[in-house]
């Protein structure tokens, strides 16, 4: 059940520094902490109906206009989005495009004006949207051939009103009890409407729209005219035949019975004539204006949430039994045997890992491409750390399109400066010299094969004439935010990072090299990746599924409260199972730890590539080539920056436990 977002958005208390010496004040102070954290929880447990408005509310009087919008066509088979202007629908006198962010232009979203005419709270029949019906609209066979194309693709029409996206009422019957089933049905909506069926081998176009507008009364004061604000947009979409929509010469139309009507063929072979239709209902609703997207964001599933958030955690308290086992009573014990002053030969044959400290901090092959690795990382881990603690709190809402991917891009740009200070500290540690190098190698080598990708990508896309295609002015403008923001940011962080003392290693390293004893079969780099992945893979492949539906079907995502606590429960599983790895390869003399400790812990991203795979066969309708190509093209960025993301995290917190354990031990 979704909570009363009013709750939701009582303003937190300022609280004021506490009198030195004063017990009362010490106290109210606390009372205060524990009311912020209660808000957090509550935040947490209600953020599928929170809601901070991206825009001030819009106040309408009786009979003023209520712009509707178009945004894009959009079907789940194809993943190509198309502006609503590709196919032959009504025009206005003159087209307007709204300017749009860069988020916007991304997800491929085109709004743009349209011709239905609609007016607060003043009620439409049936009215002929262009031409008169003497002259209907005529389709030639390339646009009747298109237009069943788009059909036969199964794609949805995506218009707004008053920035409230059009849904299509779904009505069904739960697996109740037989008795509830004859009371009520379960509602649900779909976002946008279906441009037309498939019959047989025939197409039909849903040529008229019946609108149902949802208004809530604002309180006023007696003497003041009413003021209305548009809570909810639905959309009834029908097929009517030309003949059977009796229009006189005015424009206005009688709907047919719904029994007697045929609906509107489209022959791709053929011209075809037909009518654009539409009316318009309106409803008095008391879902109040800040309520509005409750209606298309509620779920029936929070429970699988909840389930999987309750999976996790006790997915997270077994490892830290387990690392609590090693930790307590394995490595006490060997770091007592260790200090000891007799006996040390025969410790030293018990154990292996203390044998490898003369090597453990040895640097590894490439310390410039892992430093600038686990640089990118910091930046991926900065970017979504905060994006997801914003979107938590409501600030990333779904009214405000392509807010969330312009602020993703821009965060990544400017977190460089970490991802830069990390990248070459840690560079200077593996003694590396050559710092301008390392800092452009950080500054280019993800990103420019992200940018690579989504080029060659985005090139298929402008051969499909998708809105989807990123814009050559768009691309230059990305250009530039790399090279005149990211790049510089990075060099400027590398450069303090590199300056700074290197990180401080508790044992030296020997001149000659250990050799390393033969390794059994379970040790083997891919078989840890196996290993490692599936725990944190577990951790979260529930919310996976939702993020997924999200990207490939044209849902919103919005549970950003469970998928912060998610987040959360990868970083601490991520860092727990790679300190149990990294501490099995060294009692197994293996000193050779830091790429391999970066690769194992981002195993779960194998694990995504797979759930990935078995997603596109089951759950998507792809079948043709640019479709699938775009699907796994995306999927491996995905994937790439996932395992960034996760071996990043994995290698700062087996780096932080080797450090731990050598610092505790006495060299000779």
């Amino acid at each position: 059940m979704a909570t009363d977002p009013a709750a939701n958005r009582a303003p937190l208390p300022l609280t004021s520094a506490p009198t030195r010496g004063s017990k009362m004040a010490a106290a109210a102070a606390m009372v205060e902490r524990l009311r912020y954290l209660l808000l957090l929880l509550l935040w947490l447990h209600g953020t599928d109906s929170f809601y901070v408005p991206g825009v001030a509310p819009i106040n309408f009087h009786w009979n003023d206009p209520v712009e509707i919008k178009a945004v894009k066509l959009t079907s789940s088979r194809t993943q190509l989005p198309y502006e609503y202007y590709s196919l032959p629908f009504c025009q206005p006198t003159e087209i307007t495009y709204k300017a749009e962010n860069l988020g916007e232009v991304l997800r491929g979203d085109r709004i743009v004006n349209t011709p239905f005419q609609v007016f607060m709270n003043v009620e439409k029949k049936c009215e002929v949207l262009c031409n008169f019906p003497n002259k209907p609209v005529t389709l030639t066979v390339e646009q009747s051939k298109l237009m069943a194309e788009r059909i036969r693709e199964d794609y949805y029409v995506h218009l707004i009103a008053d920035n409230l996206p059009v849904a299509t009422r779904l009505e069904f019957y739960s697996n109740r009890e037989e008795e509830e089933k004859k009371k009520e049905k379960d509602v649900q909506f779909e976002h946008g409407y279906r441009l037309g069926f498939l019959d047989g081998n025939k197409f039909y176009l849903h040529n008229h729209l019946s609108f149902i507008l949802y208004y809530h009364r604002e309180d006023v004061e007696e003497n003041q005219e009413p003021t209305y604000r548009v809570v909810r947009f639905e959309v009834i979409p029908q097929s009517i035949k030309l003949e059977d929509l009796k229009a006189d010469e005015k424009g206005m139309c009688t709907l047919p019975e719904a029994t007697g009507s045929a609906p509107q063929e489209i022959d791709p072979s053929k011209e075809n004539q037909l009518l654009f239709t539409y009316s318009v209902h309106w409803e008095e609703s008391d879902i109040k204006w800040a309520s509005r997207w409750d209606t298309y964001l509620t779920m029936s599933d929070v429970q699988i949430h909840w389930f999987s958030i309750i999976n996790s955690v006790v997915v997270v308290f077994f490892l830290s039994g387990i690392l609590s086992m090693i930790i307590i009573r394995t490595l006490r014990k060997d770091i007592a045997n260790y200090n000891k002053e007799d006996d040390i030969e025969d410790t030293m044959e018990e154990s292996g890992w203390k044998l490898v400290h003369g090597d453990v901090f040895r640097p590894p092959q490439y310390p410039m491409i892992l430093s600038s690795l686990l640089g990118s990382g910091i930046q991926l881990f900065c970017m979504i750390l905060i994006v997801i603690f914003v979107a938590m709190l409501g600030m990333l809402s779904p009214s405000s399109r392509g807010a969330l991917m312009t602020t993703a891009c821009f965060l990544f740009m400017f977190m460089g400066v970490f991802g830069g200070f990390f990248a070459g500290r840690l560079y200077r540690t593996l003694k590396g010299h050559r710092w301008k190098k390392g800092a452009f190698c950080t500054a280019t080598l993800y990103p420019g094969v992200v940018f690579g990708i989504c080029f060659v990508l985005n090139c298929f896309i402008w051969g499909e004439h998708s809105s989807g295609a990123v814009p050559f002015p768009t691309m230059v403008a990305l250009l530039c935010m790399w090279f005149g923001i990211s790049l510089p940011l990075v060099y400027l962080g590398y450069y303090f990072g590199f300056r700074k003392q290197p990180y401080d290693n508790p044992v030296r390293t020997n001149q000659i090299p250990r050799q390393i004893p033969e390794q059994r079969w379970y040790m083997n780099k891919f078989v840890g990746i196996l290993m490692a992945g599936i725990l944190p893979f577990g951790a979260m492949f529930i919310e996976l599924f939702f993020i997924f539906s999200a990207i490939w079907e044209n849902q919103f995502y919005y549970l950003f409260g469970f998928l912060f606590l998610v987040f959360i429960i990868l970083v601490v599983s991520c860092s727990q199972i790679s300190i149990v790895m990294v501490y099995f390869q060294l009692c197994a003399e293996d000193y050779r730890w830091w790429w391999r400790t970066f690769l194992v812990s981002g195993g779960s991203a194998f694990y995504v590539l797979i759930y990935a795979v078995f997603y596109f066969v089951n759950k998507l309708d792809i079948v043709e080539f640019i479709p699938s190509l775009l699907y796994f093209g995306y999927t491996a960025l995905m994937v790439l920056s996932f395992w960034l993301l996760t071996g990043t995290i994995g290698f700062y917190a087996a780096y932080m436990f080797v450090r731990k354990i050598y610092a505790a031990v006495k060299i000779d």
